[in-house]
């Protein structure tokens, strides 16, 4: 493998400056107003930029893993930012959440996978931590795949005080694989967690083993 030294950002926290923040939408969500400006490439000070940022907060997400039937258990839901797309907003997804105020990432997908399936994780090993959308908004994803038995993954699930309605499936990990490609799953986290556990299989497995 080459040195990865060289691939490291370019600069640091100090070589760029927020001017200022101010919230304009409060809502289920947040929006806030900012005013930056950062060093470019060329040594100069950039114009100061204006964004509105989506403030949604951090979510941690899990891939239930089954190593005995290798499969994968996955909830189906529907989802209204992908009501403007020609296929259905019912999407195939991995239980996740956001992290509440005190809460671990790790008991945010024990927490969430009770509540989104009926299941209780065995045992949950961190695998990346990713940014969805940083043009546009601060969330970040804490990744995990846990150790679950998929036999008794079924039925309809979810808080009904978050109006959810979430279908359980377990889905064997080739088939699950196989429904990125034919667009199927196209929920980016699913996405991410699906082909992670696809390049570490082996790791990840030996991790939750131990």
């Amino acid at each position: 493998m080459n040195d990865l030294k060289q691939y490291g950002a370019s600069f640091e926290r100090k070589d760029f400056e927020i001017l200022s923040r101010e919230r304009v939408f409060q809502g289920y969500f947040a929006i806030d107003a900012y005013k930056a400006r950062y060093r470019k490439f060329d040594g100069t000070e950039s114009a100061v930029i204006t964004r509105e940022i989506f403030e949604r907060g951090d979510a941690a997400a899990v891939v239930p893993y089954d190593p005995v039937r290798d499969a994968v258990v996955l909830i189906e839901q529907f989802r209204l930012g992908a009501a403007r797309d020609s296929e259905s907003p019912w999407l195939l997804e991995l239980p996740a959440g956001i992290i509440d105020a005190g809460e671990t990432p790790e008991n945010t997908v024990m927490r969430e996978m009770v509540e989104e399936t009926g299941l209780s994780l065995e045992k949950a090993v961190h695998a990346l931590d990713f940014l969805t959308t940083p043009g546009g908004s601060t969330e970040k994803i804490f990744l995990y795949v846990g150790l679950v038995d998929s036999s008794r993954a079924a039925g309809y699930h979810g808080l009904m005080s978050e109006s959810e309605d979430i279908r359980v499936l377990s889905v064997p990990f080739e088939d699950a694989l196989a429904l990125i490609d034919t667009g199927r799953i196209r929920n980016s986290i699913a996405i991410v967690g699906l082909q992670y556990l696809a390049l570490h299989k082996s790791s990840v497995l030996k991790s939750l083993k131990q």
